[in-house]
């Protein structure tokens, strides 16, 4: 908790305006029941009107500039709470943004949701109220013990002999709190969880008919959270009952022993009213202080759940400039990301390349072994989880290779900045997805500032201009978050589109044409042939008559390339080629 509150630095100023005007609005409290007690012992025993007009308009004055200090001191640390709360959002989700998919698939999205929200939220309100109370609490504490020891040191004792049982009281319920609250994020990561899932497969739910079974999901997390907020709540409900007990029966015995103590004229009737109002503002801080001890549980796990974002080490990192080997400086387009030169044509070559996934039991690829050469189309097919979109992933780097290395134009992918590499790449993945806003927006995704001609082009060149120019605002129309009111073959094309907007040297096409019609992709590939003819090509893809015209064709089997070469090669000598191709033309009558 401690190191996060570390980044309230560049709020020191507005900081020291909080403690100077809680300091004043304490200070002034502290004083106002000596000048009620003065009215009391000297006014109204002495009948003297004008001196009760003149301390009871200096108490007004007091609350009135009391008030004035509360305003500003609650302004002042809710400024600084909501900057702070705004810029470890932001600290997050640059953080975040950083990841490599390994830490997605390690913290898990949904739990990243909340913690950018739940659990920032939680620092934000433990902050204003340290902020307001943290400083005010000791002040009244201190304050009062000392006015409470002027007024009478005997009956002072009384207080001092009744803290440590709040203060036990307060240590405990902090304590047992601290488990019930961990349990409860963990609790409210799991439920949003459920509802994402529920939100994003309705189609397939419903499709399903698994609205019960989802139901029955969402009631067991939703209940499961309910039950620990209801232990911590009731844990939290005993404490303010507690502490107002001992608080009224302390009140009761000053009352009862001051009393005595007036009868025998050692004491005042003023100063023992006095000494009850700082009696209960002693109590009250203590009761401020657990207040916090409340928050501060809920906020501490939090904090430790912010903190592992923070402190999580991305797996992938850009390159330390180094120097650059004599034998590269020889061609330009041979350089290394270090040295501010022009991206090559993206020659693409895999060296020996193995990969698996975090805590998986088997490689998913095994000693993969390829170059694909720009202006020409290399294909990969293979059967379902052969690790075909595994290879595609490790080309932009979504993962690391486990062993081996990836190359473009020479250079070692890893030895290129991220930016560098995804400029280079344009990638059209498996799953076509969308973003909320205009088509416009959606194809310049990859460049802002498009000129609507570039985009209506790429969009000719991807099929897409047909549908697009149909629709009732055209290339303003809007596209629904994920691309809902949009057909699949539709947002495959403007995903195909989107990566032809920002020019890149290597196309990867990763079952990009699954969704459209023959006469479709017949049209679009015959278009991409221009576009695309210095470029290098990857196409990954299911249907045979895709990558029957490659230049190079990779077929995969268990992670394993068991086929690499053109169809009529491939025919004669891959097995595992012939079964795919038997299997997808035989009924076509279109294999021989």
């Amino acid at each position: 908790m401690l190191r996060l509150l570390k980044n309230l630095k560049p709020y020191w100023l507005a900081i020291i305006g909080v403690v100077f005007f809680v300091f004043l609005q304490a200070i002034l409290e502290l004083f106002l029941p000596t000048l009620m007690s003065n009215i009391i012992d000297i006014g109204v025993v002495n009948g003297d009107i004008h001196y009760i007009l003149l301390i009871g308009l200096r108490m007004l004055l007091f609350a009135l500039i009391a008030m004035a200090g509360s305003i500003a001191g609650n302004f002042l640390s809710s400024r600084v709470a909501i900057g702070f709360a705004r810029d470890l959002r932001a600290r997050v989700f640059a953080r975040v943004e950083s990841f490599s998919l390994e830490e997605f698939s390690e913290i898990g999205t949904a739990s990243l949701i909340v913690r950018t929200t739940n659990d920032i939220t939680q620092i934000q309100q433990l902050t204003v109220t340290l902020l307001r109370m943290f400083l005010r609490a000791p002040m009244l504490f201190i304050g009062g013990i000392i006015m409470a020891f002027t007024k009478n040191a005997q009956l002072a004792l009384l207080l001092l002999a009744v803290l440590p049982v709040l203060v036990i009281v307060v240590y405990l319920v902090g304590q047992k709190s601290m488990g019930l609250f961990q349990s409860m994020q963990t609790r409210i990561d799991k439920l949003n969880l459920v509802l994402r899932d529920y939100l994003t497969g309705i189609r397939v739910i419903r499709a399903f008919n698994r609205e019960g079974y989802e139901q029955i999901r969402f009631d067991k997390s939703n209940l499961e959270l309910t039950e620990t907020s209801q232990k911590v709540n009731t844990l939290m409900a005993l404490l303010m009952p507690l502490m107002s007990l001992v608080l009224n029966l302390t009140i009761v015995a000053i009352i009862w022993l001051g009393s005595i103590r007036i009868e025998y004229g050692s004491m005042q009737v003023g100063d023992l009213m006095a000494f009850v109002q700082y009696a209960s503002q002693i109590m009250f801080s203590l009761i401020m202080f657990s207040m916090m001890f409340i928050m501060i549980p809920r906020a501490s796990v939090s904090a430790v759940r912010i903190n592992e974002v923070l402190e999580m080490e991305p797996k992938i990192i850009d390159p330390v400039a180094t120097e650059v080997p004599a034998t590269l400086l020889k061609d330009e387009e041979h350089l290394p990301d270090t040295i501010p030169a022009k991206p090559g044509k993206g020659l693409l070559k895999f060296d020996k390349v193995s990969f698996c996934y975090q805590n998986a039991a088997e490689f998913a690829l095994k000693d993969v072994s390829f170059q694909a050469n720009p202006g020409e189309v290399t294909a990969i097919i293979g059967s379902t989880g052969s690790g075909k979109t595994t290879l595609v992933n490790l080309i932009p780097r979504f993962y690391d290779v486990s062993r081996g290395s990836i190359s473009i134009n020479g250079v070692d992918i890893r030895d290129i900045s991220q930016e560098k590499l995804h400029n280079m790449i344009g990638l059209v993945p498996q799953k076509a997805i969308l973003f909320s806003g205009t088509i416009t927006d959606n194809i310049s995704f990859g460049g802002n500032h498009l000129p609507l001609e570039e985009i209506k082009r790429v969009a000719t060149i991807a099929q897409a201009s047909r549908f697009i120019e149909r629709m009732p605002e055209g290339y303003s129309s809007m596209i629904a978050q994920g691309g809902t009111n949009l057909s699949g073959g539709e947002k495959q094309r403007m995903s195909i589109a989107r990566a032809l907007a920002i020019h890149p040297d290597i196309f990867i096409f990763d079952d990009s044409f699954s969704a459209l019609d023959f006469k479709t992709e017949a049209r679009l590939r015959e278009a991409l042939k221009a576009e695309t003819r210095d470029k290098t090509v990857l196409i990954v893809a299911q249907r045979v008559t895709t990558v029957m015209g490659a230049e190079q064709i990779i077929v995969l089997d268990k992670g394993e390339i068991v086929g690499m070469g053109k169809h009529h090669d491939l025919m004669k000598t891959s097995t595992v080629y012939r079964e795919i191709v038997a299997s997808q033309l035989a009924e076509e009558g279109l294999y021989e």
